[in-house]
């Protein structure tokens, strides 16, 4: 699985640690990001649906 790094700003840190370990949904951060972009890509993919710009292939 490739790797990449990113910036992310220490507010928005602080708020998926609290998602995350043994009192969170997510067993470590690497997870919670890789929920959040799925989510955020199936959404993505809706709105293209509803505006006819995602190719039924």
């Amino acid at each position: 699985m490739p790797k990449i790094s990113v910036e992310v700003p220490q507010e928005l840190l602080a708020d998926l640690d609290d998602h995350v370990g043994k009192e969170g949904k997510f067993v470590n951060r690497s997870e919670a990001i890789r929920a959040s972009i799925r989510k955020t890509l199936d959404m993505l993919d809706e709105i293209d649906q509803r505006q006819g710009r995602l190719d039924d292939e």
